[in-house]
């Protein structure tokens, strides 16, 4: 049996240490490598190491960059962890001394949280991008559909007509709602917690802002203190995404609903469609199932990351650290994958006319524009139009028949309740009760006709540009942030 005096106890290896290590390698490694390099640049232009002191660590962090293989890499317990493995090398390298120096004014405190934050917010752009993309998919159907009839239901039931596109534009505004949640989470993760070592920064004179900026971070965190002990940068952004998987759901459910044999409305293309083993009449929308169970196990992983942060002291703590972060990381997958093909699946989707019709016949969908027809053109208060509206849709189902053919039990409806004949027309009646006069006639702001629906769509183009703008403008100041790294670190090891 091993000493238990000497560390690492192999159980504590195996169990923490070396999935830790692992991680880091996968996710970490050149995170790591861009701090030491930000980190040296400053110590040198700040006069805490001169030029040639810089120049031989700057050769020697190129090197092991270089040469040592990720991949081949294996936890032996030597060494702590992969930040001490890289020390170790340095030291072997330049010197103890002189090795040791490139640790000057910072911790693994405050090396950790830049690390986290420079992992996440490359996942966090990428899916920013794939939600912003749905979004520009879902308005671009919603154009093509804009005048494409479907009834709306309402508590499982058909209630009124609509057009897919009103209903598309619903589903995009609370989406743009989600990705300015997005958004919002991820200036959280703009600001950079190196300077402010274990706890309260350092007695030497550091430059903070310049190490963020050459990292590609907006500005230093400002307490040293939250730089090591605050997460709501982590909770902050996967509470964001868990929305918009909750609210997506929702979405696929109703494709879901649609698409079943006996609502029909929704045609899904053979492409995304799978055939039973056993019953070959039989058209599964398959992917529907899939980006629903997908969304809820992404909302779910985002609540295990958020749920972890839950009563935990307000200190550096290894409950926000590697084995969190990593596991947040999953999201991202399921998540991205959901995005993926609910882009694919609304853009490739259609209508089924006929099946509209028929619901909408068989459910008088149109009653209400009947009764609003109503107390326009004879005077009738709305509960009045109402009864008449009741008692007419309630023979026509009785009879299985459409509205439209419903005048003459129109009239009688009317006559008993108001004691006088309608002055409506058997052709005003027929336009009264018609799917495309009812949508027509929805002229307010957010309604289903055109004139609504065309202002609608200028606006949600307009915060799409803003986002495309915003990701630019995060693309571009990455960029250049690694190219001012890349040419001050070479400049400082070629002094």
């Amino acid at each position: 049996m091993k000493d238990s005096s000497i560390f690492p106890d192999p159980v504590y290896s195996d169990t923490v240490l070396e999935p830790l290590f692992e991680g880091v390698k996968r996710h970490y490694a050149d995170h790591m490598a861009a701090i030491n390099r930000a980190h040296l640049v400053m110590l040198v232009e700040t006069g805490i190491l001169n030029a040639g002191q810089g120049a031989q660590i700057a050769t020697a962090l190129d090197g092991i960059d270089t040469e040592i293989d990720l991949d081949a890499l294996r936890y032996t317990g030597e060494y702590e962890d992969y930040f001490f493995l890289v020390e170790a090398e340095l030291k072997r390298r330049v010197g103890p001394d002189l090795g040791g120096m490139l640790h000057t004014a910072r911790s693994r405190n405050d090396i950790d949280h830049t690390v986290f934050k420079m992992a996440l917010r490359a996942r966090a752009d990428e899916f920013i991008g794939l939600s912003v993309a749905l979004a520009e998919t879902v308005l671009s159907k919603a154009k093509v559909e804009r005048d494409t009839l479907i009834v709306a239901y309402t508590h499982g039931q058909p209630a009124q007509p609509t057009t897919f596109g009103h209903y598309l534009n619903a589903a995009l505004e609370v989406l743009l709602r989600d990705i300015d949640r997005l958004m919002a989470a991820r200036t959280a993760l703009d600001h950079c917690p190196m300077g402010a070592a274990a706890i309260t920064t350092s007695g030497f004179p550091i430059d903070r802002v310049r190490v963020a900026q050459l990292l590609g971070f907006h500005e230093p965190l400002v307490n040293s203190y939250g730089c090591i002990a605050s997460v709501d940068y982590i909770t902050g952004f996967y509470s964001a995404m868990r929305l918009l998987f909750v609210h997506l759901g929702r979405v696929v459910q109703d494709l879901a609903f649609w698409s079943a044999f006996e609502v029909g409305q929704l045609y899904v293309p053979n492409a995304l469609v799978q055939i039973s083993s056993i019953m070959p009449q039989k058209r599964n929308p398959v992917p529907i199932e899939h980006m629903r169970h997908l969304a809820s196990t992404t909302a779910g992983r985002c609540n295990t990351i958020i749920d972890t942060m839950h009563n935990t002291p307000f200190t550096d703590m290894n409950d926000s650290e590697g084995e969190v972060q990593q596991a947040g990381y999953a999201a991202f997958d399921t998540g991205g994958r959901v995005l993926k093909l609910l882009e694919r699946f609304i853009g490739s989707v259609s209508v089924n006319a006929d099946r509209v019709s028929a619901n909408g016949d068989a459910a008088c969908v149109t009653i209400t524009e009947l009764a609003d027809t109503l107390v326009r053109t004879d005077g009738l208060s709305f509960r009045q139009a109402h009864e008449v509206a009741a008692l007419t849709a309630r023979d026509v189902i009785g009879r299985s028949a459409p509205l439209r053919d419903g005048f003459d039990a129109f009239q009688a409806a009317f006559a008993d309740t108001t004691g006088r004949e309608a002055t409506l027309t058997q052709a005003a009646f027929a336009e009264a009760v018609s799917m495309s006069a009812f949508v027509a006639r929805r002229t307010c702001v957010g309604g289903p006709a055109p004139a609504p629906m065309n202002a609608a769509f200028e606006q949600y183009a307009a915060a799409l540009q803003n986002y495309r703008a915003a990701i630019g403008e995060t693309n571009e100041r990455l960029a250049a942030a690694s190219a001012t790294l890349q040419s001050a670190f070479t400049k400082l090891k070629e002094s």
